[in-house]
């Protein structure tokens, strides 16, 4: 496999469930992913335009995968997230059309960016 290059988006991101009204149109920086299926709309976006309540998960940092990726490539999400289950530390995972985004809790980043340097990846940001 290549190499793997990561690179820690700036700023806190945060998890959350909103209705099809709720779901923000854009995002000024960073990651903006809104899933929508039968029965639920997730979001993962920049922690500032999480809502204040309902079902929302904050305090994750995101780590993204260097890309384009070519879609023939295989075993990037496992090369990564094995090592990090292996540390008990725990993930979210988003792909797009271009790469992959890894999130992780603030309180895991340190650790995270160290498992993954140890396995030979290299970490920016």
């Amino acid at each position: 496999m290549t190499a793997i290059w990561l690179r820690l988006l700036d700023g806190a991101y945060a998890v959350w469930q909103t209705s099809e009204e709720g779901a923000p149109a854009t995002a000024e920086d960073g990651l903006l992913s809104v899933t929508r299926t039968n029965d639920e709309v997730s979001v993962v976006g920049p922690a500032a335009l999480a809502p204040s309540s309902g079902p929302v998960e904050s305090g994750w940092r995101c780590l993204e995968v260097a890309g384009p990726l070519s879609f023939e490539l295989t075993g990037v999400l496992s090369s990564l997230s094995a090592p990090l289950a292996v540390a008990g530390i725990p993930i979210f995972v988003i792909s797009t059309f271009n790469t992959d985004y890894l999130l992780v809790k603030e309180g895991d980043l340190d650790r995270a960016v160290e498992v993954l340097q140890t396995e030979g990846f290299a970490v920016d940001g």
